[in-house]
């Protein structure tokens, strides 16, 4: 990775801090990106980068976000898509959509199209990747274009929606090859650890502070069970860094292994629409800048 241009959203903490830490000392060139100014300035500094802030939660910050890329690198290697949480009620964002729906998928989505042109012309030795990280739970998802903001069904304690939302991101990386085959893309679940506890240094994603299930994870079985952010970062890690992923491009991976994934995933039609739909809500953010439709 020595030279090559990383960018990684939700670096300030958890998985994306563990993978920060990986591929900056694999001799990439990182730049850290998170919500909190004070987390994300800790992870830039004990990798030697300079740090990028943005709240998902509001679209034009990812505007400004991309922009500040753009003049920063002049390629970009890898884009690691890795921001994104849930919440326990629903709520809606000062751009007027369902908070988990703006952070999971459309500000990524977002932020991919803006810098699509950067990402088109290359890496430094082979065409950039782009990297989402989802989750299994996406079989468990439903996807309603009639309803992507929640206002007609059970909110389900933020899963029921979260679970909807990775399973946008496996559709998203899906059409991205479609539309765009110049550029590689893959979408993962963080391989789980299921190995027994951890010593005091262990690290875990703050994903999912703010869900009443969270709870769960503190229990002694399920504990044993718990994602820690060092594990969760070696599919990230190893989809960012190796030469040649062996799975055609698009896969959605369990770990290091293509993995099963909900059915409506492989449904073209539906994937393009949800594409053209989130280009509208974002129109206003990219009309300037041309990409993306």
């Amino acid at each position: 990775m020595t030279g090559k241009t990383v960018v990684i959203t939700g670096a300030s903490s958890g998985i994306g801090a563990a993978a920060a830490r990986r591929l900056a000392a694999q001799g990439a060139n990182v730049v850290p990106v998170g919500r909190s100014p004070e987390r994300t300035a800790a992870v830039a500094a004990e990798i030697g980068a300079e740090p990028l802030v943005a709240d998902f939660a509001d679209l034009a910050q990812v505007r400004r976000l991309a922009g500040e890329l753009l003049d920063r690198c002049e390629r970009i290697d890898v884009l690691a898509n890795n921001a994104g949480g849930l919440v326990s009620q629903r709520r809606d964002t000062r751009d007027g959509h369902e908070l988990t729906f703006q952070a999971n998928h459309l500000a990524p989505f977002l932020l991919t199209m803006l810098l699509l042109p950067r990402l088109r012309e290359g890496g430094r030795t082979a065409p950039a990747r782009v990297v989402m990280t989802s989750s299994l739970g996406n079989r468990f998802g439903r996807l309603r274009l009639d309803d992507l903001e929640w206002r007609r069904r059970r909110y389900g304690g933020g899963w029921i929606c979260y679970s909807t939302t990775k399973l946008m991101n496996v559709m998203f990386t899906r059409e991205l090859v479609r539309r765009y085959p110049d550029v590689t893309a893959y979408s993962f679940h963080p391989a789980a650890d299921i190995r027994g506890p951890r010593g005091p240094e262990t690290t875990y994603p703050r994903f999912g502070q703010d869900s009443r299930l969270s709870h769960l994870f503190e229990m002694p079985l399920l504990g044993r069970f718990r994602l820690t952010s060092e594990d969760g970062a070696k599919p990230l890690v190893w989809l960012a860094s190796v030469p040649e992923v062996p799975a055609p491009n698009g896969t959605y991976f369990h770990g290091f292994k293509p993995g099963r994934t909900n059915p409506q995933a492989g449904d073209p039609v539906l994937a393009e629409r949800l594409w053209d739909v989130s280009a509208e809500f974002v129109e206003e953010f990219v009309r300037d800048a041309d990409v993306g439709r």
